[in-house]
């Protein structure tokens, strides 16, 4: 039966997962979003189409439905590439029998997917976390005392629902947001809220370290509620734009016996029968063995081809693990140096010398990787090429204005 992934999206996690399922069956996706952007442009191993309202739930039930019924006896898998489109699928996917959706069930969704009741979770699991404070819009000052917070500023502070908070955009809106007092978190707490944001906020230590103290851990749990894969990366360098802050530009790969609470994720994950990817960023504090867990995504990450990249190709987890009845699970070991911005920025803009070494070691071994320099995708094709290379030369200049060296 001829294998179809159906993605909703147009970012670099799109296309990493498009890639995988090239690599790994020689089939192109198809993706659906609500406008083009480079990440996905140009590319022969995607199918793209523009649909302006996809992330209206009642669009989207229409247009896979209609989708579904142009492509009867294929193998349908449907992926969201981000929260907002991962949400709609884990609401709405018992309403698409079609398709395969590898994600966990919606009363999930409610319990983890908020920032505040992760935390929870995490407190009944033994999985480190920040110490945290959580506000709600009638919040008064003398709540964002230390006293009263219980860490010392600088703070920092993002939203505990990151699905809500980006419907309600406004200027100078960031992906975190850093107060270095009360009358400095008073002030954005405010702000984000008079945009039309709903939920609770949440207020955290600041843990001191760079980019390359962050690390992130992708699992796959197959339709049982079993893990059934995990990878470990180390992060270089992530991107520093407002609205990009966070997200991984660069990754080493480490083997998942290294973050001494990896068994807890795990345990976790089995005991509330989550299913599907989850994708977790942790840092390091800076004391031997000691990580602290930020969140939880209910889907693969955006830069999840680090995990494909190392051996343990998402596309074939997905295909292969979802329904299969074994319990077996792959704790991934394979170093690997995986980057979305050119290498030499990575090794530049990577504060941890050690590890741009390792890096640089793996790239002579010829093991790494770059998401958007796919020989099959750019062979013959011009128009590929010039996105491409566009937005990796853009690059320098975004670290440059975004994330200027300090020396």
């Amino acid at each position: 039966m001829k294998i179809t992934p159906v993605l909703l999206g147009a970012d670099l996690n799109c296309y990493n997962f498009a890639r995988a399922f090239h690599e790994a069956y020689g089939v192109s996706s198809y993706a659906f979003g609500r406008y083009e952007i480079s990440a996905t442009k140009g590319s022969k191993i995607i199918n793209f189409k523009v649909v302006p309202d996809i992330d209206n739930e009642e669009t989207m039930i229409r247009v896979l439905t209609a989708f579904a019924e142009e492509h009867k006896g294929e193998k349908l898998y449907l992926f969201g590439c981000t929260d907002d489109y991962a949400a709609m699928i884990i609401r709405r996917h018992a309403e698409l029998p079609q398709y395969i959706a590898p994600c966990p069930d919606e009363n999930l969704y409610t319990l983890i997917q908020k920032k505040a009741e992760f935390y929870e979770i995490c407190e009944k699991y033994g999985i480190p976390y920040p110490k945290t404070s959580v506000l709600t819009a009638d919040f008064t000052e003398d709540m964002l005392t230390e006293e009263a917070l219980g860490f010392n500023y600088p703070i920092v502070i993002k939203p505990s629902s990151s699905v809500d908070y980006w419907k309600f955009s406004f200027d100078g809106m960031k992906k975190v947001y850093f107060a270095k007092n009360p009358n400095e978190a008073a002030d954005i707490i405010r702000t984000i809220y008079k945009s039309g944001y709903p939920e609770r906020m949440i207020l955290q230590e600041m843990i001191e370290g760079g980019d390359s103290h962050m690390r992130v851990l992708t699992a796959f749990s197959d339709k049982k509620g079993k893990v059934r894969a995990m990878c470990l990366g180390h992060t270089m360098v992530e991107e520093h734009t407002p609205k990009g802050l966070g997200n991984h530009a660069a990754i080493v790969t480490e083997p998942v016996s290294s973050l001494p609470c990896a068994e807890a994720i795990k345990n976790m994950l089995e005991a509330i029968g989550y299913t599907g990817f989850s994708n977790f960023d942790l840092k390091f504090t800076g004391k031997e063995g000691d990580f602290r867990a930020f969140e939880i995504n209910l889907r693969q990450g955006r830069s999840n081809y680090y995990v494909t990249s190392c051996g343990m190709n998402i596309a074939r987890l997905a295909h292969e693990k979802w329904e299969d009845e074994g319990d077996d699970c792959v704790m991934n070991e394979n170093a690997h140096f995986w980057h979305h911005v050119p290498a030499s920025v990575a090794y530049e803009y990577t504060e941890d010398k050690n590890l741009v070494a390792k890096a640089k070691a793996l790239a002579k071994a010829g093991k790494s990787s770059c998401s958007l320099l796919y020989k099959y995708d750019l062979k013959l094709n011009p128009k590929r090429m010039f996105y491409v290379y566009g937005q990796l030369i853009r690059q320098n200049k975004k670290y440059k204005i975004y994330y200027p060296k300090s020396k």
